[in-house]
């Protein structure tokens, strides 16, 4: 029988929730008002991330220590959840379009054959069924989807499309689960870790980021904009066409085909502004904009403007940055 719940799937990376978490508990709050929202956490035994995911108002969280998770593979979360979903069996289950998000819930997908909607932009309920709004043909319009005749209801939704707001509920129980079968795969091994210079795992949760545009794209100007970023503990995204380059990803990508950001400052170089790109980055706080060409579309969106050589610019802001 499906329970009345929205779960929402804790990602967390070096014990720090990701902000999507937050997002989704938040908005499955806000679009489930007969629902209970229930947090899954996943975590070691020393880890203690319920924490900080109560201060978001979940109505439960459902917890599952054990020192085996740490650096566990995606196919063993996705087992677990399988266990937890054969329980209780939720009406629906949120995951945060991540890497790692979209990696479990495919494979948790295919174990329960049920339906998934991936890069979700909106949700809403119309009684028990979960309308997932997503951009479709080239993000080019707005499509609704629904998945009536299976449970749970599945969906990715893209980082920082949602406000997370903290909201105390007294009436928040912790559940600790703790008779789910583990299988660990001896084929893993983590050998070292290397920490990231920003605290945030992507663009999509960073405080800090520099987008590089074409006009910021040679060699030189590169290795300074990595200089760049060191000091300010920043991350780098790209617009499309630098996706192509050996040294990012389209995880790295900024915009409606890329990952949408909300940085405290973001310094755009060499991007000129087209409307694919700067729909990703108009949730910025600070937006700081170099390009050399002054009738940039870019400069009608910054709050600060430089006409000039973005390397030129780096340099320059390197001398002042200790």
């Amino acid at each position: 029988m499906v329970k009345n719940e929205i779960w929402v799937f804790v990602e967390h990376h070096n014990n720090i929730v990701s902000p999507v978490s937050f997002e989704l508990i938040t908005k499955a709050k806000a679009i489930g008002t007969n629902k209970k929202v229930v947090a899954i956490l996943f975590e070691s035994k020393n880890d203690n991330l319920e924490a900080s995911i109560k201060d978001y108002g979940p109505d439960e969280i459902i917890v599952v220590k054990d020192n085996r998770l740490k650096d566990a593979r995606d196919s063993l979360f996705a087992d677990l959840l399988k266990q937890l979903t054969d329980k209780r069996m939720p009406n629906s289950i949120l995951f945060g379009a991540t890497v790692i998000g979209r990696s479990i819930s495919a494979r948790l997908q295919a174990k329960l054959n049920t339906g998934l909607t991936a890069d979700c932009l909106d949700l809403s309920f119309e009684d028990d069924l979960l309308i997932q709004t997503k951009p479709s043909y080239g993000d080019n319009i707005m499509c609704e989807i629904i998945c009536p005749d299976k449970f749970p209801q599945m969906a990715t939704i893209r980082p920082s499309i949602f406000k997370a707001i903290k909201f105390e509920n007294s009436n928040l129980v912790i559940t600790k689960i703790d008779d789910l079968v583990i299988k660990e795969d001896s084929r893993i091994k983590v050998y070292s870790e290397v920490p990231l210079l920003s605290k945030a795992d992507s663009i999509k949760n960073a405080n800090r980021v520099i987008a590089i545009g074409r006009g910021a794209s040679d060699k030189k100007t590169l290795d300074n904009v990595f200089k760049l970023a060191s000091k300010l503990g920043a991350k780098v995204g790209v617009t499309r066409p630098l996706t192509d380059l050996d040294i990012f990803t389209n995880e790295d990508q900024i915009g409606q085909s890329g990952s949408t950001i909300s940085p405290k400052l973001l310094i755009a170089l060499g991007a000129s502004g087209a409307v694919q790109f700067t729909a990703g980055v108009l949730n910025s706080k600070i937006l700081v904009a170099v390009n050399s060409d002054k009738k940039a579309p870019i400069f009608d969106y910054a709050d600060y403007s430089f006409v000039g050589d973005a390397n030129k610019f780096i340099e320059e802001l390197l001398k002042v940055i200790k």
